[in-house]
C-alpha cells in the first residue's frame, strides 16, 4: 500500500488523510503541536467568517459520521475552539486516523532517500525520507512514497519592517512583541490591562485586536490604543460595511471606523516601521519618516509567509512573487486578484517537479492572503487521486460556494457552468470570500502593515 506523509494535523492535513484513506493509500500524520488543530488553539477566541457548512471537509465529515458524530448546525458560525472542539478534536480521535496520527513531531527535513537535490538519474524511483524531531528529545527517519505538506504558515509572521524585512531593533525587543491575535480579554488580559499597546497592520487581524481592545479598556480605561499602518489611509480595513458580501466582515470594518472616528483608537497612518528602541518603561517605535510613539506591547498582524526550510533539499518550482506553486501564483497574486477570483484547482497546479510531492493549504497560498477552507479541501481531495493514479479525478476540479452555487473546471484551465463563464462569475464573487478563514486572519494580506 502506498504510504504518504501528512506534514500538519489541521482542517486540510486531516482531510488530506480523510481523502487519501478513501482512495486506498496508507497516509502517516505528522503534528508539531501536542494536539491537533494545535495552531487553531493559539486564535480559539476569534471567530470565523463563515458558517458550519463551508468548513467542515466532505470525506472527514463521512468519518466522523461513522462514529455517530452530528455535523453543527450549518448556518452557525464557529469560533476558533468551536471548530476545534466540534470538528478537529473529535475526528482526529476517529481510530482511522487517531492509530497514524503522531503529535510532538515536527518534520525538520524532508528528501529523497540517498540523494541530495542536485542528483537527477533514478530521482523518481526514490522514496522520500522525513525526519522527525520528537517531543521527548529523539529524531527519526521515515522512508515514505508520497509527501503532503499542510504545515500552514502560523509560525512564521512577516517582520514589522518595510521591505520585507525586521526592523531594526526587532529581534531585541521582542519581549515587548506579542504573538500574532492574542486573546487580548481572555488568556493574555495581564499583558494588555492598562497599557500602551501599538497594534501594527492593515488587515483583519488587526480590526479584530484593535476591537477587543477597546472592549478592554472600558473595564480598563488606563488602556491606551494606537493603530500604525504603512499606507495613506485605512479605508481597504473598513471595506464595504453593511454592503459587504459577508455580515460579519462588512460589519467588523464599520465597527472599527466607528471607534477610531470616536477617537478610542488613535490611528497612524503612512507609518512604516524603520526601528524599536527598548526602553525600561517600554519599546519606542519609529517610522521611515522619523516620527516615533512609545508603547508597552506592539501587537504584530502583519501576516504570514511559508516556511521552506525543510524542504531545501526537494526540487521545487515556486512563484517568484509569493512563493506559491508556480502554476498557481498567477491566479492569486494579490495584485492582481482577490480570492473572489481565483478559480478552484488542484493537484495539476500544485505539482512540483518533484514527483508525489505536493504542498498544499495555507501554504500553497505562499505569502499571498485570503485562503479558503472550501479551496483547501478541494486541494487534497485532487492530490490523494492523484496520488492514487486516477488522474481523471484529479484533474476535474470543483467547488462549492454560496451564491455562485457549484464551480467547476478541468485541470483549472476553464470554468464549465452557464454564463457568463469568467472566473468571478463562476469561482466566486465577492460574496463567498473568506470562507473558513477566522476574523482575524483574513483579507489584506491577512493583516500586512500595507
Amino acid at each position: 500500500m502506498k504510504s504518504v506523509a501528512v506534514i500538519g494535523a489541521g482542517p486540510i492535513g486531516l482531510a488530506a488523510a480523510a481523502h487519501l484513506l478513501e482512495q486506498g493509500l496508507e497516509p502517516i500524520i505528522f503534528e508539531a503541536g501536542a494536539t491537533a488543530g494545535a495552531a487553531i488553539e493559539q486564535w480559539r477566541h476569534i471567530r470565523l467568517f463563515s458558517p458550519w457548512r463551508y468548513n467542515v471537509d466532505d470525506a472527514a465529515a463521512r468519518l466522523l459520521e461513522s462514529t455517530g458524530w452530528e455535523h453543527p448546525r450549518p448556518t452557525a458560525v464557529p469560533y476558533g475552539g468551536e471548530l476545534i472542539d466540534q470538528y478537529l478534536a473529535p475526528l482526529a480521535a476517529v481510530p482511522a486516523i487517531a492509530s497514524r496520527l503522531h503529535t510532538g513531531a515536527r518534520v525538520v527535513a524532508v528528501t529523497r532517500e540517498g540523494m541530495d537535490k542536485t542528483h537527477t538519474k533514478n530521482r523518481e524511483a526514490a522514496p522520500f525520507v522525513v525526519r522527525v524531531q520528537h517531543s521527548g528529545g529523539s529524531t527519526t527517519d521515515h522512508v515514505i512514497d508520497g509527501v503532503i505538506d499542510a504545515s500552514g504558515t502560523w509560525s512564521t509572521r512577516n517582520p514589522l519592517g518595510v521591505s520585507g524585512l525586521a526592523a531594526l531593533g526587532e529581534e531585541a525587543t521582542g519581549k515587548r512583541v506579542s504573538v500574532p491575535l492574542p486573546d487580548v480579554k481572555g488568556r493574555d488580559r495581564a499583558d494588555f490591562a492598562g497599557r500602551r499597546v501599538l497594534v501594527v497592520g492593515a488587515g483583519h487581524s488587526a480590526a479584530n485586536t484593535l476591537i477587543s481592545l477597546t472592549e478592554l479598556a472600558r473595564e480598563e480605561p488606563s488602556t491606551r490604543i494606537l493603530w500604525a499602518v504603512r499606507g495613506a489611509s485605512a479605508q481597504k480595513v473598513y471595506g464595504g460595511g453593511d454592503l459587504d458580501g459577508l455580515p460579519a466582515r462588512g460589519q467588523l470594518g464599520a465597527r472599527l471606523r466607528r471607534l477610531v472616528e470616536s477617537g478610542a483608537i488613535e490611528l497612524r497612518t503612512g507609518f512604516g516601521i524603520r526601528a524599536l528602541y527598548d526602553r525600561l518603561d517600554g519599546v519606542t517605535v519609529e517610522a521611515v519618516d522619523g516620527r516615533a510613539v512609545e508603547a508597552d506591547v506592539v501587537v504584530p498582524c502583519t501576516g504570514f509567509r511559508p516556511d521552506l526550510s525543510i524542504l531545501r533539499e526537494l526540487r521545487l518550482e515556486l512563484d517568484p512573487a509569493v512563493e506559491a506553486p508556480r502554476e498557481l501564483g498567477p491566479l492569486i497574486d494579490p495584485e492582481f486578484h482577490s480570492c473572489g477570483t481565483v478559480p478552484p484547482h488542484g493537484a495539476k497546479l500544485l505539482a512540483h517537479p518533484e514527483r508525489d510531492f505536493y504542498i498544499v493549504g495555507m501554504k500553497s497560498y505562499g505569502r499571498a492572503p485570503t485562503f479558503l477552507l472550501a479551496t483547501g479541501y478541494e486541494q487534497v481531495r485532487s492530490v490523494a487521486a492523484a496520488l492514487a493514479g486516477d488522474r481523471e479525478a484529479a484533474d476535474h476540479v470543483r467547488l462549492e460556494l454560496p451564491e455562485t452555487g457549484v464551480c467547476s473546471t478541468d485541470a483549472g484551465t476553464s470554468c464549465d457552468v452557464p454564463a457568463p463563464a469568467d472566473a468571478a462569475a463562476c469561482c466566486g464573487a465577492p460574496e463567498p470570500a473568506l470562507i473558513g478563514i477566522p476574523t482575524g486572519l483574513a483579507h489584506g494580506r491577512s493583516g500586512e502593515n500595507a
